[in-house]
């Protein structure tokens, strides 16, 4: 499928640092979907500029991150961040931070509409591999709100096991 086409859905965070890595959380929850043809998870882990490149071959690009905001834990806000005040602020535990990323993807010539899911976090976070209960339940009602974006944007999506997260 042409790359033009492709809808890249992009979670980045730290999982050994909590709620921090909650966009990671929720492309793992993605997996239990067959999404439609076109879409393609991916686990961004702690991101560097070697995510750009599947930026750059999407036509398409939803991306789910931890955010360091005024907003109540496990507060789920979709947003589509084009300038430096767009973006929420993040404890930055990534290589690089989204912000960061997407600057250099805008500058690089990327044109294309980012979708951006930011789920709140507390500013303190524990090494730990589990979800705070808010954080929890946002992996929740972000998934759902997701798959119905794609819905509603691509084909049917299907309860199944499909979509290809990697590492």
């Amino acid at each position: 499928m042409a790359g033009a086409r492709k809808t890249l859905v992009l979670g980045l965070g730290n999982v050994i640092m909590g709620d921090e890595g909650v966009g990671v959380h929720v492309v793992r929850a993605l997996e239990r979907y067959t999404l439609p043809e076109g879409v393609e998870c991916l686990d961004g882990g702690t991101g560097g500029f070697v995510l750009l490149e599947p930026l750059e071959n999407a036509g398409r690009i939803v991306i789910i991150d931890a955010a360091a905001d005024d907003n109540p834990p496990g507060t789920v806000t979709r947003t589509t961040p084009r300038f430096s005040r767009d973006y929420p602020p993040t404890l930055t535990a990534h290589d690089i931070g989204v912000k960061d990323l997407l600057d250099a993807f805008y500058m690089r010539g990327g044109n294309r509409e980012v979708v951006l899911y930011a789920i709140s976090i507390g500013p303190f976070q524990p090494i730990a591999m589990s979800l705070s209960e808010p954080c929890a339940q946002a992996v929740n009602e972000a998934t759902r709100r997701i798959v119905r974006e794609l819905r509603e944007t691509c084909c049917d999506v299907a309860f199944a096991g499909g979509c290809a997260a990697r590492a």
